[in-house]
């Protein structure tokens, strides 16, 4: 009996050293902080790019080639993250080449949710040959290998990033026009569709309406997970020498050009494959957060 009392006793002592890292951990759990943290860092560095770089991202200075990070022996203050094989400076790099992929995501996410997201509503409104015309159309480029089709686009058209830009906007709109379609083919048998139609609604105005309001939250929520996708598939390109051309800072790129000096010079590869990994990261961090907000039913089980 006294041992209980004691066991009993001790447990509000345990109490508050637990409280501040449950607090914390709600905190994580209810507000998306590091996908706050991360974003925020990248917007500084798109938005502030000629601030932050100390040197030209595109000149290099073979005097100072294979330069190591600051930190290590041999460093240069003048070369915060180091050199690559043609002198360049990885930090300048990096904070240019936030800016390309951040416009390269916003340019096809908007291009692709935009267009994507009005061909499903129609589709699912009318129905009938128009949804089996546009469906297809979805199939036809889920079915095509991106990267074969890119290989064989850039070898005839060139390398430019207007090319890569159109590229991925062809394979974006997919996801978007087949979510939409599913969901409008549910929105359109609501009451108050039906009732907007019976008072003389014209169906341009019932899809814009009274349809897409529907959509919205959805259409957020994939687009905060496409975006890291997204650059995760211009990287991806650029590595393979199909995505932004030379010299041009491009996060893929990068990693294609230490590949060779992994072994003696692992900074040329290493700090940009960093911020591809910690950008896709904090876009789908987002998307998750925001998937939990919007379904109440999905915010509760968190809860």
């Amino acid at each position: 009996m006294a041992s209980a009392e004691r066991a009993t006793a001790s447990i509000p002592d345990l109490l508050p050293s637990r409280r501040p890292s449950a607090r914390v951990w709600q905190l994580i759990r209810s507000w998306p902080v590091i996908p706050a943290i991360i974003l925020t860092v990248l917007a500084t560095f798109a938005v502030f790019a000629p601030l932050l770089a100390n040197q030209d991202p595109e000149k290099g200075n073979l005097r100072v080639r294979i330069v190591p990070p600051v930190w290590l022996e041999g460093g240069s203050r003048e070369h915060l993250l180091g050199t690559d094989q043609q002198g360049r400076d990885i930090w300048s790099r990096i904070v240019y080449g936030t800016r390309i992929s951040l416009l390269i995501a916003t340019i096809v996410l908007s291009a692709g949710a935009v267009g994507g997201t009005a061909l499903g509503i129609v589709s699912g409104y009318y129905g009938g040959l128009v949804d089996e015309i546009l469906m297809r159309m979805v199939d036809l480029t889920f079915a095509m290998p991106f990267i074969l089709v890119a290989l064989v686009v850039v070898i005839v058209l060139g390398q430019s990033m207007e090319i890569i830009i159109i590229l991925l906007i062809v394979f974006s709109w997919g996801a978007f026009a087949r979510q939409a379609r599913g969901e409008t083919l549910a929105l359109k048998e609501r009451e108050y569709v039906a009732g907007a139609r019976v008072a003389g609604a014209s169906s341009l105005y019932l899809m814009f309406r009274h349809i897409l309001p529907g959509l919205i939250n959805t259409i957020i929520v994939m687009s905060s997970l496409r975006v890291g996708q997204l650059i995760l598939a211009e990287a991806v390109l650029s590595f393979l020498g199909l995505g932004i051309p030379p010299p041009t800072p491009a996060w893929g790129a990068m990693v294609a050009d230490g590949r060779n000096y992994i072994s003696t010079a692992w900074w040329i590869s290493f700090f940009p494959g960093l911020m591809i990994f910690f950008t896709v990261v904090g876009f789908n961090f987002l998307g998750d957060w925001l998937r939990d907000y919007f379904d109440p039913r999905l915010r509760q089980v968190s809860e």
